[in-house]
């Protein structure tokens, strides 16, 4: 397995006169060469004009033309937003979340020392024309009273038609908070309604949030839900942690590990049904590459490979300083994959390079597939 090609989706064209940088990229594969990625850009990481933007390909990813905003028009009240995109029987649908930003001098934390966010609701836009329009967002209800949720997975369509959007619950500054779960929202109705959900990981007794829940399809109903977990007290990052649903994210079997260090970890099924994960590793630096066999319990590895910064000092996030501020000091990350009808794998990914964030894609060849 290795990278046989790459370059840069988006970057910022003038670095010399204004700060723009790039982060948490999705893409979807439209087919005939045409792919899209939507992704954000701001000032900093967490500054108020922290929006959603996609570009287009037309070349199966080799160049790319920048378009617009995902949703041009603004709220009445200073708001932020993010939308992953993903590829429904329906049509194209972008899942995410809008933030009130109501103080200009705080940034997504409103607390800091907690990890407590803006005010916020979960959105969903929706596109019939291969986003190039999208809709007026769409306010979604969750089924449970948490009023804080981590946008970091497009919505997932299941073999028989439901959806699931994973999603983890979040602190909202001042306000109560029930607790540390990764879970998944279900929409039996393409949206319409999420009446139910199911909760992979809940780190509530262990304090641990578990960042970035990431889930695949399998057979059936089965899902598999991959996570890095966080102890907030110690700083410490442990092994990364999946699960399994055999009900459609219903209910998950307890966790367990799979033998890697990494963050902000997503999961990919490979057509032949191996595993492919994408992650900010610990114990090497950079972001890598690891295909495995998986037979629902345990994993093998059978090949790896750097993807980008394996030069780097570190990774980042040692925990020598608190969450939210070696989070927004991060290097590169949030990994986004698909497979081309080639076999091989599309992946994009947020980097720091030549003064701003960017979004990088790589191409990579796995021996076999």
């Amino acid at each position: 397995m290795k990278v046989i090609e790459t370059g840069i989706v988006y970057a910022n064209p003038k670095p010399y006169l204004r700060t723009i940088h790039a982060f948490h990229p999705s893409i979807v594969d439209l087919g005939n060469q045409e792919l899209l990625c939507g992704f954000s850009l701001a000032q900093a990481p967490e500054a108020v004009d922290y929006l959603g933007y996609q570009s287009r390909s037309i070349d199966g990813g080799k160049t790319w033309q920048f378009e617009d905003r995902t949703i041009p028009v603004n709220t009445v009240r200073a708001s932020s937003h993010t939308v992953r995109y993903c590829k429904t029987s329906v049509g194209l649908v972008a899942f995410g979340g809008n933030f009130w930003r109501d103080d200009p001098e705080k940034g997504l934390f409103a607390n800091r020392e907690n990890l407590g966010f803006v005010p916020m609701d979960l959105i969903m836009v929706r596109s019939q024309d291969k986003g190039k329009t999208w809709s007026w967002p769409e306010i979604i209800v969750p089924p449970l009273d948490d009023k804080g949720f981590e946008i970091c997975h497009s919505i997932v369509e299941l073999p028989d038609g439901s959806w699931i959007a994973p999603t983890s619950t979040q602190r909202i500054a001042g306000r109560e908070f029930n607790g540390k779960k990764a879970l998944v929202l279900i929409s039996k109705d393409k949206g319409a309604s999420w009446k139910n959900y199911g909760i992979a990981f809940d780190g509530t007794e262990e304090g641990i949030t578990h960042w970035e829940i990431s889930v695949c399809s399998l057979d059936g109903k089965d899902l598999l839900a991959v996570s890095w977990p966080y102890q907030e007290a110690t700083a410490a990052h442990l092994p990364t942690r999946f699960a399994v649903s055999h009900d459609g994210g219903h209910t998950f079997e307890p966790f367990g590990e799979i033998g890697i260090a990494g963050q902000t970890c997503k999961v990919l099924r490979l057509k032949d049904g191996k595993i492919l994960l994408a992650y900010r590793r610990i114990d090497k630096p950079g972001l890598w590459a690891s295909l495995f066999d998986f037979n629902g319990s345990a994993w093998t590895l059978l090949q790896e490979t750097p993807v980008w910064g394996s030069r780097l000092a570190d990774s980042g996030m040692t925990g020598k300083a608190g969450g939210s501020d070696e989070l927004s000091a991060l290097k590169f990350g949030y990994p986004q994959m698909l497979q081309l009808e080639s076999g091989e794998v599309f992946l994009v990914f947020w980097c720091f390079e030549d003064w701003s964030c960017c979004i990088r894609w790589a191409k990579i060849k796995i021996e076999g597939a």
